[in-house]
């Protein structure tokens, strides 16, 4: 109950989204919680405007994003993934949209 309680509370602005979390329980029962950013393949989804992924990303593509939603999803990500550099952080959004059906508008930004 006191989970459901704190989570709530700090998840109050983000109602309605797949958000992860990762509990920590401790042996006195108590407990630490860290919730993370939305799911780089949710993101995608919303900034598509679609409900799913391709089931063949090879042959069918479903959608098409423009690098400056990939930025700004990677910009979102940075603290969940583990690169160092925001165009590296992209190229793993762009690589997650790809698997999924989503073709990338455009040449890669090289001032970032």
């Amino acid at each position: 109950m006191e989970f459901c309680k704190q989570f709530n509370a700090r998840t109050q602005a983000s109602a309605g989204k797949v958000l992860p979390v990762v509990i920590t329980y401790y042996a006195d029962k108590s407990f630490d919680f860290i919730v993370k950013t939305s799911p780089a393949a949710v993101q995608l989804l919303e900034a598509a405007k679609i409900k799913g992924g391709s089931g063949e990303p090879n042959r069918k593509k479903v959608a098409s994003v423009t690098w400056e939603q990939i930025q700004a999803i990677a910009q979102d990500k940075m603290p969940d993934l583990n690169c160092f550099t925001l165009a590296s952080a992209m190229r793993m959004v762009a690589g997650t949209a790809r698997s999924m059906g989503i073709t990338v508008k455009g040449e890669f930004p090289e001032n970032i």
